[in-house]
């Protein structure tokens, strides 16, 4: 197909640029053949015209030989007459085509001044100039000038073999130049064709290192730029299905086993009831976290519907503290919270009350008994603000940026008991986003995280939401 595409580019450039070229010798050729033809009749008139003043200050016999004798020695023919005519005097033989450009001449009529009266070079053997004798007023006679046209024939074949010459120079470096043009723009295609196919084939690792400051280098950073995504996007669906195997084979194998337990006639009542209550955690993990993986499923096939309104953020900060307050309670961790008064966001109230008790669940997690997780609303005049922030055990900074990727843990081997199912945060992120939001998380070890999402402003109420 490429080679294809490179004949189809080096053929479209040598048709294009042999046209150029064609216009461009041919009008050359003209120019220089009229300009010697010009330059050769302009001299042919220019001597008849020197004869004629010559002749016009001594029209004598001697006068009149003296010219033919000077012009049998030069290349060109001198014919003399009369006012009528009549031949007085010629320097050569005369040819039957010099006799017809006689015989056509209009004695009658008295010429003003010299003129060519026979210029088609192409068709005749001679060409002529005809200069008038005037003494005194009077018209006395003609002097008729004629050059072979060979001379002029010879001069346009050299002309011509010149030309033809440059021309064929021109169209063997035109076709090098194609060439070479054709193989600089295919062959990055060819490449790039080549890794594609790669891409295709499933191998991710495609590396086009051309240096190019155009189109088709923007092309190949894309390509470059593909194949790392989908390199990463295949290592990450491979930690994701990986991971999701795990959490979902733990779950089930402490249920089948508990299950095993219990139907065992040995076992007591309160190891049953013990046993029962951890197929009853499970089943429940086991249930969050299909809740969970439905709901990606369902925002990367864009049907996680978004049902904005103007809604109080104050109002949704306390819907969500009454629920989170008895956990955070247990635990013994104050939960602090502050909001600016008037404060609305145009949000989906149920989606983003997800995504702060996810962050909020995600800072109960890990933060230590005694500690103090706040949740902050703040406004300025485009952006609403909401920080959650905890004093717990902080995120290494090499982890920080994966924390909003499914299923990724900080500590690989943290129970789900601390840890959770690693989608709370990737859920969070997608709903953020698709309210046109964002979602970022500053942390440091030892000292605790802060999660900070950005919201356009809605509009504001007309009366307070807040009792």
């Amino acid at each position: 197909m490429l080679n294809r595409l490179a004949l189809k580019i080096g053929l479209l450039f040598f048709v294009f640029i042999v046209i150029i070229e064609s216009v461009l010798f041919l009008t050359l050729y003209v120019t220089f053949v009229n300009e010697r033809v010009d330059e050769v009749m302009t001299n042919l008139l220019a001597r008849g015209n020197t004869h004629s003043e010559v002749l016009e200050d001594s029209f004598e016999p001697e006068t009149l030989s003296h010219v033919a004798l000077m012009e049998s020695a030069s290349d060109f023919i001198v014919i003399i007459t009369d006012a009528d005519g009549n031949e007085l005097t010629h320097s050569d033989s005369i040819e039957p085509e010099m006799s017809e450009v006689l015989e056509h001449t209009d004695f009658g009529e008295i010429p003003k001044e010299g003129k060519i009266v026979e210029e088609k070079w192409e068709e005749k053997d001679f060409i002529a100039a005809d200069s008038p004798i005037t003494i005194a007023g009077e018209h006395r006679g003609h002097v008729f000038m004629f050059a072979e046209t060979d001379h002029i024939k010879q001069m346009v074949k050299h002309l011509r073999n010149q030309f033809l010459a440059v021309c064929l120079i021109a169209i063997g470096l035109t076709v090098v130049t194609v060439f070479l043009l054709s193989r600089l723009i295919t062959l990055p295609l060819i490449r790039m064709k080549k890794a594609t196919e790669q891409l295709s084939e499933g191998n991710n690792e495609v590396r086009l290192n051309i240096d190019r400051n155009d189109e088709l280098g923007e092309l190949a950073n894309a390509i470059t730029t593909l194949s790392n995504d989908l390199d990463r996007l295949k290592n990450a669906r491979n930690e994701f299905l990986a991971s999701v195997s795990h959490e979902l084979r733990t779950p089930l194998t402490y249920i089948k086993g508990y299950a095993d337990i219990a139907s065992r006639l040995d076992t007591s009542d309160d190891e049953k009831r013990e046993y029962i209550t951890i197929i009853r955690e499970e089943t429940t993990h086991l249930t969050e976290l299909i809740r969970h993986l439905f709901e990606l499923a369902q925002m990367d096939h864009n049907q996680f519907t978004i049902k904005k309104e103007n809604f109080s953020v104050e109002m949704l900060f306390i819907t969500v503290v009454a629920l989170v307050r008895p956990a955070f309670d247990e635990k013994q961790i104050s939960l602090s919270v502050r909001c600016e008064q008037g404060i609305v966001a145009f949000i989906d109230p149920e989606r983003f009350q997800q995504v702060l008790l996810n962050v909020l669940d995600n800072a109960r997690k890990h933060s230590p008994v005694g500690t103090q997780v706040t949740l902050q609303g703040i406004q300025d005049q485009e952006t609403i603000t909401v920080n959650i922030s905890d004093e717990g055990e902080g995120i290494p900074k090499e982890d920080v940026p994966f924390v909003f990727d499914r299923l990724y843990r900080v500590d690989k081997s943290r129970s789900r008991q601390h840890g959770g199912n690693g989608l709370g945060l990737a859920i969070a992120k997608e709903i953020v986003e698709s309210h046109g939001g964002r979602i970022t998380l500053r942390s440091e070890l030892g000292k605790g995280t802060t999660v900070r999402i950005e919201l356009k402003r809605g509009e504001s109420l007309a009366e307070s939401t807040v009792g």
